[in-house]
């Protein structure tokens, strides 16, 4: 017979491990694709009607949301989707990665968290491997229209989005903190997708109300005190067009206007037109070999980033993205 043990020894402390953003979006995505299995989304929805993921989370093209929510979900149904994004230009490169939850069709719920490698601006400013993350919270919601069944109307599908910026403090912080442009920002926009099924086109316009540097990236507005105040926001209009070549494969472009707020404060701090922004474009193909994978490659030209840096070279290159939708 084994003795009772009445003091048996005390369990080890449980150890703490610390979350950090990069464990969180990894977390999140793990999170959509656990929930694949049990979301009652089907293949109820056209290919590539739901559009891919964007640089900041929410559903549309490569750069700019459009109306349409993402996922497999349609009226009735809840759906998840993970996306995970690359773009190298001449002198950066930026990772993206995320996850989106849709229901009914109408609301979309949408998270992501960037990184830039900033390579030759790094370097230039004596902190060689800067990396800039970014965490993005999106939110959506159909408010009009749909795209599919009134394609044979003029009636767009119209949806209003928000999405929360936050900028993680890094060795740039007392840069950007110098100029007055914010780490944290709430950007709201409204979109207008209309699809032409018969003819294979997809049309989107969005008006986005931003005071984003570089979409963020760079912190939100500009200031030296009394001398520059652009902290005000500006509406920025953004276009997409995509031609559904047949059920499966698409090609398009798109153009996202940009806000220049820190052009000002750049001239004042001796940097002549050093930090000035351009308006983002590309030109891509999106294939869906199947109703849960789509993958996009994209050419891109996101105009000249920090120009007193990379002797005002144009930032051109390749962008490639992969997603999983349910």
């Amino acid at each position: 017979m084994t003795p009772a043990h009445p003091h048996p020894a005390p369990a080890p402390a449980a150890r703490r491990t610390r979350r950090t953003p990069r464990h969180l979006a990894q977390a999140v995505i793990t999170a959509a694709l656990l929930m694949a299995g049990p979301v009652q989304a089907g293949t109820g929805k056209l290919l590539l009607t739901g559009g891919v993921s964007t640089v900041d989370g929410a559903a549309g093209g490569g750069l700019t949301p459009w109306a349409l929510t993402g996922t497999q979900a349609t009226e009735g149904q809840v759906g998840a989707s993970a996306f995970a994004s690359r773009a190298v230009t001449r002198d950066y490169a930026l990772t993206v990665a995320g996850a989106a939850f849709a229901w009914n069709n109408r609301l979309e719920l949408s998270l992501a968290q960037q990184a830039l490698s900033t390579g030759v601006t790094g370097r230039a400013l004596g902190l060689p491997g800067l990396r800039l993350r970014q965490n993005i919270v999106g939110l959506k919601l159909r408010v009009a229209g749909d795209a599919v069944l009134d394609s044979d109307t003029w009636r767009p599908q119209v949806a209003v989005g928000l999405l929360s910026k936050r900028l993680q403090d890094n060795d740039l912080s007392p840069t950007l903190n110098a100029l007055g442009a914010r780490q944290r920002d709430t950007e709201a926009y409204v979109s207008a997708t209309k699809l032409f099924l018969a003819q294979g086109l997809l049309v989107n316009t969005t008006l986005r109300l931003t005071r984003a540097n570089q979409g963020g990236l760079l912190g939100h507005g500009g200031e030296i005190a009394g001398v520059v105040d652009d902290r005000g926001y500006s509406l920025q209009p953004e276009v997409s067009v995509a031609w559904l070549l047949n059920r499966r494969l698409a090609v398009g472009f798109e153009w996202r206007s940009m806000p220049d707020k820190l052009r000002r404060a750049g001239e004042i701090a001796g940097l002549g037109s050093g930090l000035k922004g351009e308006d983002w474009k590309d030109l891509f193909i999106a294939w869906a070999p199947s109703p849960h994978l789509s993958l996009t490659a994209a050419w891109v030209d996101l105009g000249q980033v920090v120009p007193a840096t990379t002797e005002q070279r144009r930032q051109t290159g390749a962008y490639l993205s992969a997603q999983i939708a349910f």
